[in-house]
């Protein structure tokens, strides 16, 4: 049987809205769409600590569509590992480009989600994501023409607007185009890198209590540890729970409690690496590596240059993950012979209500808050292609995610259609 016979075999495509997401177990505790995150295998390493449902990477419909030949870019576990419990993201701004992306992925996923929340300066320039909710009349016709046309749901995600009405209707006129459900980001557009500052979840609230509650609603944002997953479904009202940028600094975020043991973690995200052997993943190691060690690099910082070499596409690479996981290992093993970690921690938070995790647990990643830089200072940044050099710093040239999972990149595509 083939990948998309065996997941057509499962499922019922004649669902939609909350008829379908019950199909899916009703997910609440959800991988979000990350470029260059939220790949096969680290999508496994997630499920196997809690996720519900995973997105994949956004994908850009227009090159996605129009080269063939570099779909395997994208997604090159499409043909052989059939997965349950998967959305495919695109980003697009002509409804026909997307249709013809959509059509592609449709045998292997459950549903495709088109991305009306990227605020990145990519996004400005090919006009798509975030960049797109000015003009409702495209966003419309992007969700209408998908819904009208594919054999599975199509579902989207958004950011808020200026003001809870205006946010309000702007989710009113997606789901009215044809959205099965939507998953909204509590930032605005502006709200981004070093930027992001706290989401707005009283913004979630009020769109929870002026949309029908049969509509499956998505949050997204404001998430460091387990419990606030919770805490954001019980104030807002939603379904379930997005996560992103917390994911990659630590995988386990799914599971109560989890904080796992660096080498452990690494250990088993390289095993899945080997087992898998998938060279859309194999394109991300390193990124992975330095978010997920990096309490590790900032007690050590003398590894980062190995960390810098490593991957999984030449022996060399290969050889490099090996020496960091070797010095992990030897590292936090050395430390808990002299410091016995207790059998039962509690996590106790700090002034600010921050936990106190040990540098050799994985644990999230958090920004201190700055106020968001005027438009015109953004405008510059974008045209610039500028890279948000903080991160580049503490990541070793792999610049981190905003808390939707999107990356400002070096040459900004030019349509998104």
């Amino acid at each position: 049987m083939t990948a998309a016979a065996a997941i057509r075999a499962t499922r019922d495509t004649s669902l939609r809205g909350r008829a379908f997401y019950e199909s899916l177990g009703s997910p609440k505790l959800i991988l979000a769409p990350m470029v260059d995150g939220s790949e096969l295998c680290w999508r496994e390493l997630s499920r196997r600590h809690g996720a519900d449902l995973c997105y994949t990477p956004m994908f850009h419909a227009k090159m996605f569509s129009d080269h063939p030949k570099n779909r395997a870019k994208f997604w090159s576990s499409m043909l052989d590992r059939p997965e349950r419990g998967l959305i495919v993201q695109f980003c697009a701004n002509d409804p026909q480009v997307l249709l013809r992306s959509a059509r592609v992925v449709e045998p292997y996923c459950d549903a495709v989600d088109i991305n009306f929340g990227c605020p990145q300066g990519v996004a400005r320039k090919g006009r798509y994501g975030a960049f797109l909710q000015e003009d409702w009349d495209t966003v419309g016709n992007l969700v209408r023409t998908l819904a009208d046309n594919l054999s599975i749901p199509v579902t989207a995600k958004i950011r808020i607007l200026e003001t809870p009405q205006r946010t309000l209707e702007y989710a009113r006129h997606v789901l009215a185009s044809g959205a099965s459900w939507l998953a909204v980001h509590c930032r605005t557009r502006e709200q981004k890198g070093q930027f992001s500052g706290l989401g707005d979840w009283s913004v979630l609230r009020y769109l929870r209590d002026n949309i029908p509650p049969e509509v499956v609603l998505l949050a997204n944002g404001n998430v460091l540890y387990h419990e606030d997953i919770h805490r954001c479904l019980e104030t807002t009202g939603f379904d379930g729970m997005l996560v992103a940028e917390t994911n990659l600094h630590n995988p386990a975020i799914f599971t109560k409690d989890a904080y796992p043991r660096l080498d452990q973690i690494l250990a088993e995200y390289l095993e899945i690496l080997d087992q898998e052997d998938d060279p859309i993943s194999a394109k991300s190691v390193r990124g992975h590596v330095f978010k997920l060690i990096k309490p590790f690099l900032d007690r050590f910082p003398e590894y980062r240059a190995t960390v810098g070499a490593c991957g999984t596409r030449d022996d060399d690479g290969r050889a490099k993950l090996d020496e960091v996981l070797r010095a992990v290992e030897r590292e936090v093993t050395s430390f808990l012979e002299k410091h016995p970690e207790p059998a039962q921690q509690a996590w106790p938070r700090d002034a600010r209500g921050y936990r106190q995790i040990p540098w050799y647990r994985a644990q999230p990643y958090y920004r201190p808050l700055r106020d968001p830089p005027s438009k015109a200072a953004e405008e510059h940044a974008a045209d610039a292609s500028l890279k948000r050099s903080i991160d580049v710093v503490q990541a070793g040239d792999v610049p981190l995610p905003d808390e939707d999972g999107h990356r400002d990149r070096k040459v900004a595509m030019t349509s998104a259609s």
